[in-house]
């Protein structure tokens, strides 16, 4: 009875195919199979990151199952595979049978076909019409593909427990192995897996999953695979356990795809994320990225020290590398886009810009001298003063006290309404403090601001993106189409006067360290918060904006000074300076030329030349010469070192005080208004 139950069931449901072909999913892409919730990142260059979710990140490939694994999977799932044509007729009749008498689906008789078809194209809910569409897909799967390449998709694409999808990662999170070095014992516990993968995980329930390898065994030697000799030295292995984390976890840019995942909610919806299936075509270079990550290992000043690096395309906001730690394993939190840190004299782009937009230009005269503003007395690095200085040789020497006297002439607004056009997010208050990055941002935030600067003052946000594609190859995203557009916040002479100053920097002043070969033009300016708890640099070439951090998480004084960053900039960019072509700059403008040209027959009523110009080679005033390059070994010239920024205790208050205006009654900056230097 149960057998001709089964044969008239096979036989129906051959006729019934021929019927519904047409309304069946189309098998021929079993190969290019993604599970749903799969997030798939590939470089721009195609080379696959990352593959996030339930899918295999090593298949077996066709041809190359070897035997023990065929075996041990025929054994325990479907001894007569190579006798049934998709369905076995005595496995349904016998569940058949069984279901009637349980008034319900208790029991299946899925070959491995129809497990095949189950997982690829149908949901796992245990009802009547889902078991006549899997029985139907396994018959057409039967007609259109071989049995090996049929156990060959099994293989590769059934749960076996612990994050593990396919026989290669099982091989690999269970014994840390390839899938060719399993023994029989290790191949038999595997198979036995499908059935309940997280009941029978040996790292689990190792009892059970022992149960369970004892019961595959024996079906191997029942069905001849193995002898009893065989059988009873498997059964009387240990386990041997040796785990290790799914090889899909891994990533060759961790905290990239990791903040790539995050930005995915401002450009998807919620259902098309929650679908999955997406491959994602990212923005980042891979060769460069590997290579930032060993800069960052080789070049940090300590060994427990933190370093985070950011590289983008100024020109697209598109990230090319982004290296958020020293170890992903070892902390996931990201310092190159969630740590907010002081960015030191980093923010002095922001002061001077803000000048420049006010109608100040590189050859106002500033009097660097001992200074304070109320009871805010900020200082210069070895309380050395240059006195009447140009704003230009002011920023190439990172002179504290010129900068908050840039901002006490033009007012706190310009400054911070520079700042958030440029793309700030972090807090910024009305203190004078601010004018020397007291107020913490993140080295993202702080590199794309750079960028913008480079990109001739049009600001993109920064973005991981090339292109993204949903599980049935549909186009959901496509950055040429669809990508945030620049926006201009600089007037474009504005920023080439900046970029042209942050030059000067590397040039002659703080950031010489991060000078390249063959006289490439570099802009660039260090950073040094208070006790030397944050090291920065960020320098761009024409056609690319680094950033570059140093610091210990518990914010303790790394004891280094900013060139230790303007170094390793340097490292990082001298191979990729060896492929990419010599560009300039845009030239100063000759508006600003003229402007400063003014300037200069102005400024010799003050002074004949400017005391401590690059183009002098008179000691810095009190006889005392610049102190070394700190890293010596570059072959470079002396430099001064940073000046670490120091800042009082911030109020807590989220509404502080507004700042003082110096003179009440004028915008106009007064040196007679300021307060002398006391003690």
């Amino acid at each position: 009875m149960a057998l001709t139950l089964g044969i008239l069931g096979a036989v129906g449901l051959a006729a019934a195919i021929d019927i519904m072909d047409p309304q069946l999913p189309d098998v021929r892409g079993l190969g290019s199979f993604h599970r749903a919730q799969t997030i798939t990142f590939m470089d721009l260059d195609g080379q696959i990151i990352q593959q996030q979710g339930p899918i295999t990140r090593d298949k077996i490939p066709a041809g190359q199952v070897p035997e023990q694994i065929r075996q041990a999977f025929i054994a325990a799932e479907d001894r007569r595979f190579y006798e049934h044509g998709g369905i076995d007729g005595w496995g349904v009749a016998r569940a058949l049978v069984s279901n009637v008498q349980q008034r319900g689906i208790r029991e299946g008789a899925s070959t491995i076909t129809q497990q095949l078809a189950r997982m690829v194209f149908l949901s796992q809910e245990t009802t009547l019409i889902r078991k006549v569409k899997e029985a139907l897909l396994a018959l057409k799967l039967e007609r259109q593909l071989s049995k090996e390449r049929i156990l060959e998709q099994y293989v590769n694409n059934v749960y076996l427990g612990s994050n593990a999808y396919g026989a290669a990662d099982a091989a690999w999170v269970y014994f840390s192995k390839r899938p060719e070095q399993l023994t029989l014992p290790e191949a038999a516990l595997i198979a036995g897996l499908p059935p309940a993968p997280s009941v029978y995980s040996p790292l689990v329930n190792p009892d059970l999953a022992q149960q369970q390898r004892r019961s595959v065994l024996r079906n191997m030697r029942e069905a001849g695979f193995i002898t009893q000799e065989e059988e009873q030295q498997a059964n009387a292995t240990p386990l041997n356990l040796a785990p290790a984390e799914p090889k899909h976890f891994a990533s060759a840019a961790p905290y990239f795809t990791e903040w790539a995942e995050r930005e995915l909610s401002g450009i998807l919806s919620l259902d098309q994320i929650e679908r999955g299936g997406l491959t994602i075509r990212t923005t980042l270079n891979l060769d460069w990225q590997r290579h930032a990550r060993q800069v960052m290992r080789e070049h940090r000043p300590g060994q427990e020290i933190q370093g985070a690096l950011v590289a983008m395309d100024p020109a697209t906001g598109q990230v090319r590398v982004m290296v958020g730690g020293q170890s992903f394993y070892d902390s996931q939190f990201n310092r190159a886009s969630q740590a907010l840190r002081s960015p030191g004299s980093t923010f002095k782009l922001f002061v001077y810009t803000a000048a420049l937009r006010e109608g100040l230009n590189p050859s106002t005269v500033f009097v660097d001298r001992p200074t304070c503003f109320g009871e805010y007395c900020p200082g210069n690095f070895g309380d050395k003063y240059f006195g009447p200085i140009t704003m230009k040789t002011a920023i190439t020497r990172s002179v504290n006290t010129v900068a908050v006297q840039a901002m006490a002439r033009i007012g706190v607004d310009p400054v911070i309404e520079t700042a958030r056009a440029l793309g700030l997010q972090g807090e910024l208050g009305r203190y004078w403090p601010l004018a020397l990055g007291a107020y913490e941002q993140t080295l993202l935030d702080m590199t794309t601001a750079y960028a913008a600067v480079n990109n001739r003052g049009v600001y993109i946000a920064p973005t991981p993106f090339l292109s993204i594609t949903g599980p049935d190859g549909e186009e959901l995203w496509n950055g040429e189409r669809d990508g945030r557009p620049g926006r201009r916040v600089l007037d474009a002479q504005v920023a080439d006067t900046m970029a042209w100053m942050l030059q000067e920097v590397v040039k002659s002043g703080t950031g010489i360290a991060a000078q390249l070969p063959d006289q490439r033009p570099v802009a660039g300016k260090t950073g040094t918060s208070q006790r030397n708890r944050d090291l920065w640099f960020i320098g761009s070439i024409p056609q690319l904006t680094t950033g570059v951090w140093y610091g210990y998480d518990d914010e303790r004084d790394t004891r280094q000074k900013s060139g230790e960053a303007a170094w390793t900039w340097k490292q990082f960019m001298l191979p990729i300076v060896a492929i990419l072509p010599k560009q300039d700059f845009p030239p100063l403008p000759a508006s600003m030329t003229q402007r400063m040209k003014r300037q200069e027959i102005q400024n010799l009523k003050i002074l004949p030349q400017e005391p401590g110009s690059p183009s002098t080679t008179s000691p810095a005033p009190g006889g005392r010469q610049p102190p070394a390059n700190p890293r010596g070994d570059s072959g470079g010239p002396g430099v001064q070192r940073e000046t670490p920024v120091v800042t009082p205790s911030l109020p807590p208050s989220p509404q502080p005080p507004p700042l003082q205006p110096l003179d009440p009654e004028s915008n106009e900056f007064n040196l007679g208004d300021i307060p002398p230097f006391q003690g």
